[in-house]
């Protein structure tokens, strides 16, 4: 009699693994599990609460590997159409992207862009590996909905992600991706190394940020100190893209800006936009500022401090940088987005983009397709066709 169970137990576990390994090797069974509510909720209630016990940089690579390894969920194919938006003569399905620094290395761009982004931008990534700073450097603050880093913008070069945009762009996939650029932390050639930056990458994505705000690398607060540099630096940069890429359709040049800039470093920021002709900002960076209402046992690590505290920054820099750039340069706002209504508050101070990150740390990436939901019914609630048709609507450019 025991053996007989024992038989009908190993017979039924045995039944399990095999079901359990065909719906995971069929790719359309696991791609439809993974588009269910269910597989959704498991994802955002358990999965993200049992990442977040975890050493947050540890858990921040198991994130990757997952969403690498067709563990993510995917997001259904319904298309809001009053999110469709065009912005550099590129059609965005939503407007809604996921920012730089979440995948560096270019290893999960598929499975990041099913989850329900229009566009996602990797990097930064440097002309050459490089480790970034010491471990630790990544540090939640749950009680103020923030995140600090101090990576250092560890990459593993331009050579290696080339190679995978590369791989990426040569396979069928929905959604727009971008790179962030940077400089090696050791280099003395800034010009140098951005300049390599267009060549390598320029040609396998659909814009390119020049990161000139990255409060964990010293060389960045000199170079946006230095008003001479900052001009020659972009110039050359945009110039290197329109030669070396000509024949080809030009990615935009962006720059990355920070959110706590002084009145005159934004006239500044602007001028130089203007002057050099790029083609967009992204606004903002996280800052190395901290606010004395911050309650967090982390709030005095060093590095760049991102999530709801720069919020309010971030938006008055979208609102100063559409006014001084009279609405004619596109811009991404990024910055404490955590809803529909966050990221509609910023396309009416003038973003036609908006990008994520921390808030995905906090509310796991149920959070994409719910800010899609309630931004699509805002938009419909103030009589918007469109996301363009919002644009700016709160910011007086004849101030």
């Amino acid at each position: 009699m025991e053996k007989s169970i024992l038989i009908k137990s190993v017979a039924v576990v045995a039944l399990g693994i095999a079901t359990a390994a065909f719906i995971f090797t069929n790719e359309t069974t696991w791609s439809y599990v993974r588009s269910t509510r269910a597989y959704w909720y498991v994802t955002d209630n358990v999965g993200v609460r049992a990442l977040r016990r975890l050493d947050p940089e540890l858990a921040h690579n198991l994130t990757i590997k997952a969403v690498k390894n067709r563990l993510a969920p995917i997001a259904s194919n319904e298309q809001l159409s009053n999110l469709q938006t065009t912005v550099w003569d590129i059609n965005f399905t939503n407007p809604i992207g996921l920012a730089a620094g979440f995948d560096k290395q270019a290893l999960a761009m598929d499975g990041l862009l099913k989850l329900g982004f229009g566009f996602i931008e990797v990097g930064g990534v440097t002309p050459e590996p490089q480790i970034g700073n010491p471990k630790p450097r990544m540090f939640r603050l749950p009680e103020d909905k923030a995140v600090i880093n101090r990576f250092g913008l560890n990459s593993d070069g331009q050579t290696t992600v080339a190679g995978r945009l590369a791989t990426f762009q040569a396979q069928p996939h929905v959604g727009i991706v971008g790179v962030n650029i940077a400089k090696n932390t050791t280099s003395d050639d800034i010009i140098g190394d951005y300049k390599q930056g267009v060549r390598n990458l320029g040609g396998h994505v659909d814009f390119i940020v020049l990161n000139v705000s990255c409060p964990n690398v010293s060389w960045t607060s000199a170079l946006s100190n230095n008003d001479d540099e900052m001009v020659k630096m972009v110039c050359a940069v945009k110039e290197e893209r329109d030669t070396h890429l000509a024949g080809n359709k030009l990615p935009p040049m962006l720059m990355k800006l920070a959110p706590n800039m002084s009145d005159d470093t934004k006239k500044h920021m602007a001028h130089v936009a203007m002057q050099c002709g790029v083609d967009g900002l992204v606004v903002s960076n996280t800052t190395s500022d901290r606010a004395d209402t911050l309650q967090s046992k982390y709030s005095a690590e060093t590095g760049g401090l991102s999530g709801a505290p720069v919020k309010e920054a971030a938006l008055q820099t979208l609102r100063d940088m559409y006014r001084l750039t009279n609405g004619k340069i596109p811009i991404i706002g990024v910055g404490g987005i955590e809803s529909g209504a966050d990221a509609y508050e910023r396309i009416r101070a003038g973003a036609s983009l908006i990008e994520i990150y921390t808030a995905l740390v906090y509310k796991g990436p149920g959070l994409v397709p719910k800010i899609k939901r309630e931004l699509s019914a805002l938009l419909q609630k103030d009589g918007f066709n469109s996301v363009a048709d919002a644009v700016g609507v709160d910011v007086d450019l004849k101030s």
